[in-house]
Parts: C-alpha cells; structure tokens; sequence
C-alpha cells in the first residue's frame, strides 16, 4: 500500500478502521454520510482503492464502471433512506476544491440545508457576548443555493 494510502482517511474508513458508521460496503465502494451535511440526506460513496482526484480517472473501462457504480450506490442509498425527496443531487469535486485528497462522490437528497443557518448566533468576543444574524438569513440563503449550484451545475445527473 503506498504511503498517502495509508494516511489518508477515506482509505481508513474503507478499511473499516475508524468508528464510522457504514451505510453500504462491497468489494469496490463503501459509503457513510458527510459529517457536515448540505442537504437532508447527503452520503459520500468512496472507491476502496486509494484514487486521489477525478483527475486521477483514465477514460478506461475499469474507471467507467466504478463511477456507474458509485452512483448505483449513492442512488439506492437515497431511495431507500429519503424515499418523498424527488430531487438528487451527485457531484465529485474538482481540485484544488477538494477537501480529501481520495476520489469521493457526494449524493444529495434536496433540499440544501442552508450554511448560513448554522450563523444564527455568532460570538463577537470582546465585542458582545452574541450577534442576532436573523437579517441576513434571506440574502445568505440565496448566496448558498447558489454557490451549492454552481459547484454542482456541471456534474448533475
């Protein structure tokens, strides 16, 4: 196994050594959902082979199948655990946006779950002991959806 293999936490999960929970695993992929959700479901469907980016994917065969694959999982996935959701979501991030340097496909079931919401109340410090955001919620709202779309747009299926 290379070094960046054994290091990388994806590979990790993979292998089942870390405490997270599993939703689907098989010889080639398992998946686990994101420990900060965007949307009311959202799982991540890993490769257990060590892939680092999309880049990393050859127009072979072999590469097509795994993807088809991954997203056979992720969309079983979200039938069965958010069955009235009737809008899906999959995308793969394109370096240098990606967080884990391990090929991984994120699987929405919409709707997003605005970022902005987590912003109700901010500590100021020495400035105050908290600050209500409640008047930017509309304007942060649209600005997410619109981030979530645009690093999406390309990949939606």
């Amino acid at each position: 196994m290379a070094e960046s293999a054994k290091l990388c936490l994806f590979c990790q999960i993979a292998r089942s050594s870390t405490s997270t929970h599993l939703l689907y695993t098989d010889d080639q992929v398992s998946a686990f959902p994101d420990i900060n959700p965007s949307a009311f479901r959202h799982y991540l469907v890993i490769p257990k082979n060590h892939i680092p980016t999309v880049n990393n994917l050859l127009r072979r065969a072999e590469d097509y199948q795994l993807v088809s694959h991954m997203l056979d999982v992720g969309r079983s996935l979200l039938r069965q655990d958010a069955p009235e959701s009737k809008l899906y979501r999959f995308g793969f991030h394109q370096p240098p946006f990606n967080s884990v340097n391990h090929l991984h496909l994120h699987c929405f079931a919409l709707p997003f779950i605005p970022r902005w919401k987590h912003l109700k109340y901010l500590s100021m410090g020495h400035l105050g002991d908290s600050l209500k955001l409640r008047s930017c919620w509309r304007g942060l709202n649209l600005c997410n959806q619109h981030i979530c779309n645009f690093i999406y747009n390309d990949v939606l299926y």
